[in-house]
């Protein structure tokens, strides 16, 4: 739809007003909006739905156009602060929260400063590219729950991995589950930055998405749920010569050097966090709640939180297409390999991150004689 200066698009059951200098690229000459990014508000709104009551207080912290803060204010009844420092934004937004007859916060501030200065009971990060210098901000605000959006996925899944220590104080490394590795560098950072104010996370839902990373955390305080989460946190060691992997709790843990089945050198990835990624009770919740409105990336929001309800609670899937290449065994059907992993005694499923991804707490002799098994 056509309007004076822009258009206006409309996203579940909520119009937003795009000016015609929007860009997907934030600048100070034009406004943030995204449109592929109607998949990832779809599923904020039922994961909210889900885990808010109607007094929490909801923030917006890099609003842009206003596309998630105006949603949540509409769709779901929070009141609502959203927040830019860019001026051509901060008057779209006026422009939505009056086109949609709301009546919420708008404000033109720093975004650290703000989260600094006030607190939240849900805190939402959004920026284009690194969330990294708004966490420990972010985590001293939010009291209730935090969402963080991460469209850096090069530095955080080791395609940069000097950036990703330089942003994230983490070793990233390409292997051949680096969405995850991704997802878990970036839980890691947030964990350890919500760490000194005595908060502790709970992943509610976590998703690796086309170019960005999605997740939703639970925050409360204690010291002592502090300190055990961050035994959640470690690192992994891996061999890209044979794919095998070791988990090592702890963030001073001392990592293997050397492969033990192969005998080539492992890499050190970490500090990441090996904790659970979902909350299977929210995500039912959130797959109910997708049923009942009227969200235009609606199948494509099942498919993810159906596929994260499922997976496995452990780190780091198999990528059963490059271990057919590196052990040299030909493809069956990936169905048919869960099948067998369960009837052998193993857990085994298949994950979010990738779409020839197997998660399973099979080592990895056992995975690849059952993919070989019918070529014996």
């Amino acid at each position: 739809m056509r309007s004076a200066g822009g258009k206006i698009v409309l996203e579940g059951d909520t119009k937003i007003w795009i000016p015609e200098n929007t860009a997907v690229k934030r600048s100070s000459s034009s406004v943030f909006y995204n449109p592929e990014m109607e998949l990832a508000r779809d599923i904020s709104i039922a994961v909210l739905n889900a885990v808010t009551e109607e007094k929490f207080v909801f923030l917006d912290a890099l609003a842009g156009s206003g596309a998630r803060g105006i949603r949540v204010a509409n769709e779901l009844g929070l009141e609502t602060t959203l927040n830019d420092w860019n001026e051509l934004a901060y008057r779209t937004i006026r422009k939505n929260a009056e086109l949609n007859g709301l009546n919420v916060e708008i404000k033109n501030e720093n975004a650290k400063v703000l989260l600094s200065e006030s607190k939240f009971d849900v805190v939402d990060i959004d920026p284009f590219g690194s969330p990294a210098v708004f966490l420990d901000a972010a985590c001293y605000s939010a009291r209730k729950i935090l969402c963080v959006t991460a469209t850096d996925t090069a530095p955080l899944s080791g395609a940069h991995p000097a950036s990703g220590l330089r942003k994230y104080s983490a070793r990233t490394y390409k292997t051949d589950f680096y969405p995850e590795i991704g997802m878990r560098t970036l839980l890691g950072k947030i964990a350890r930055s919500s760490s000194p104010y005595d908060k502790f996370i709970e992943p509610l839902l976590s998703h690796a998405t086309r170019h960005y990373f999605r997740t939703y955390l639970s925050i409360k305080r204690g010291k002592r749920e502090t300190n055990k989460m961050m035994q959640e946190i470690g690192f992994i060691s891996y061999c890209k010569n044979c794919l095998f992997r070791e988990y090592f709790y702890g963030v001073d843990a001392r990592v293997g050097k050397i492969c033990p089945r192969c005998g080539d050198k492992t890499i050190s990835i970490g500090p990441l966090w090996l904790g659970r990624l979902h909350d299977r009770d929210v995500i039912e919740d959130a797959l109910q709640e997708l049923e009942l409105r009227n969200l235009g990336k609606k199948r494509e929001a099942r498919k993810i939180l159906e596929r994260c309800k499922d997976e496995m609670a452990i780190p780091c899937y198999y990528d059963y297409h490059i271990i057919s290449k590196v052990h040299e065994v030909k493809l069956r059907p990936i169905e048919v390999v869960i099948k067998e992993l369960k009837e052998d005694g193993y857990g085994a499923t298949r994950t979010h991150f990738s779409g020839t991804g197997i998660k399973t707490d099979a080592g990895i002799d056992e995975l690849v004689k059952v993919m070989g098994r019918s070529f014996e």
